[in-house]
């Protein structure tokens, strides 16, 4: 099947499955896969730039989506006066400390001759280490301290959610750039301990630092992009339109509010592929598909490998982090303890892999079959399990076994797929294409 006959046949296949959910379960939970769907492209998007442009196995993309997370609510939540009034001097001096740190250690290896600095650096090191402990754990515990239950912690800037994004895929940036700089030197196994290792670390100084994000007490009420639905329904306009269409104007407004983060999401990942698919058949593509293919070959033609692996590692990271700023602003929450790392990082994989790693439309593809799937196992596989167990007793303890065994049917599933597509079609549902001609599978 050629690749202008596949492409539109599977994306048609996936608007179908979505429209049957919306006629037979319910038009909510239809347009709610199909915005997880978007946002999980978006993050696909990203990893299918470092994997199948570059060739770089990144195992942190769970890291990167919590610091696009972060972004959004340091931008878009409320300042909390109180925790800064409590903690901000502190806070000030603690930042002292880290600048004259690192200018008095700057200030030695200038001054001091190299076979002398050892013990002064180790000493100058020591009294930062301390000095930035005293003055970080007192604001740590004035700005913790501040109505804990509901509170503690500094909030954020106040300013629109969208400009969050923006800075979440900046935090996510930035990030990378500092991991690429020190493990971007290793080989692709060792570069995918180190991004997970990092990963987790990143994770767990969320977690910890309660003081900047709330830690496992979760910052919940994030401002966002569209409107609420007690406003709407509360619109004597919105209430009129709604009995018009014959729903309940509580309906109605969920799928507004559903279809507001559609438009947005789609706006956003079409930008995106646009982008995208634009970097990957140009010159700089090229590049990069070549550095791939053969980094050694490469090299000897002038080409900075190590440079361009930075590059696209950032740009990806960038993606990620958008998507992680996204995901956050739809949920209206942050949960630093929902990001787990091995488990979401996979399903990630698995959409690029699904998809068709350099494909940016297979990725795109990827990301809505495995999301699907995703959402529907469960009751899926409780109606399966249900009907297997029928002839069964009430209280038969094999029956309460395998229906309380039906939700882990989404995993099971993720990895047949992921093996049928791997023997079938190891290339993916939507394999990449080289010099206009896909490869074969």
């Amino acid at each position: 099947m050629s690749p202008s006959v596949r492409t539109p046949l599977f994306f048609a296949i996936m608007a179908a499955a979505l429209l049957a959910v919306g006629v037979f379960q319910s038009w909510t939970l239809a347009l709610a896969i199909l915005n997880l769907s978007l946002v999980s492209a978006i993050m696909a998007l990203g990893v299918n730039m470092q994997w199948g442009y570059a060739g770089l196995f990144n195992v942190g993309v769970m890291g990167f989506a919590a610091l696009g997370g972060v972004g959004a609510v340091l931008v878009s939540m409320p300042p909390v006066p109180g925790a800064w009034a409590a903690g901000s001097w502190d806070l000030a001096f603690a930042a002292l400390a880290v600048l004259a740190t690192i200018g008095a250690a700057l200030l030695v290896t200038r001054l001091v001759p190299k076979g002398r600095r050892t013990l002064p650096i180790i000493l100058v090191l020591v009294i930062g280490y301390f000095a930035i402990r005293y003055f970080g754990d007192r604001a740590t515990e004035a700005v913790e301290g501040y109505e804990a239950a509901s509170l503690g912690y500094l909030g954020g800037l106040g300013l629109p959610v969208l400009l969050g994004w923006v800075v979440g895929a900046l935090f996510a940036a930035g990030a990378a750039w500092l991991i690429g700089k020190v493990a971007l030197g290793l080989r692709s196994d060792y570069l995918a301990i180190a991004t997970l290792g990092i990963s987790e670390i990143i994770i767990a100084i969320i977690k910890n630092e309660a003081w900047l994000t709330r830690g496992v007490k979760n910052v919940t009420g994030l401002p966002r992009p569209a409107p609420y639905e007690i406003e709407l329904q509360q619109d004597p306009g919105f209430v009129d339109f709604a009995t018009g269409l014959g729903l309940p104007a509580t309906t109605a407004s969920s799928l507004a509010v559903a279809l507001v983060y559609t438009a947005l999401f789609s706006l956003v990942l079409i930008a995106l592929l646009a982008l995208s698919e634009r970097a990957l058949n140009s010159p700089w593509g090229r590049m990069m598909r070549a550095i791939r293919d053969n980094r050694d070959a490469a090299a000897a033609m002038g080409k900075d490998v190590t440079r361009r692996h930075l590059q696209i590692f950032v740009i990806g990271s960038a993606v990620v982090g958008l998507g992680g700023a996204m995901l956050v602003t739809l949920d209206g929450q942050f949960t630093p303890g929902s990001y787990q790392p091995l488990r979401f990082t996979f399903l990630i994989w698995v959409m690029v892999i699904l998809g068709g790693s350099g494909n940016n439309m297979g990725s795109v593809l990827g990301a809505f079959v495995i999301w699907f799937v995703w959402v529907q196992a469960e009751p899926a596989g409780l109606w399966l399990m249900d009907t297997i167990t029928a002839g069964m007793a009430q209280g038969d303890a094999l029956r309460a076994h395998l229906l309380d065994s039906a939700p882990h049917l989404r995993l099971f599933l993720m990895g047949v797929i992921l093996l049928v597509v791997l023997r079938f079609s190891p290339r993916g549902l939507l394999p990449e294409k080289t010099g206009g001609v896909p490869r074969k599978a």
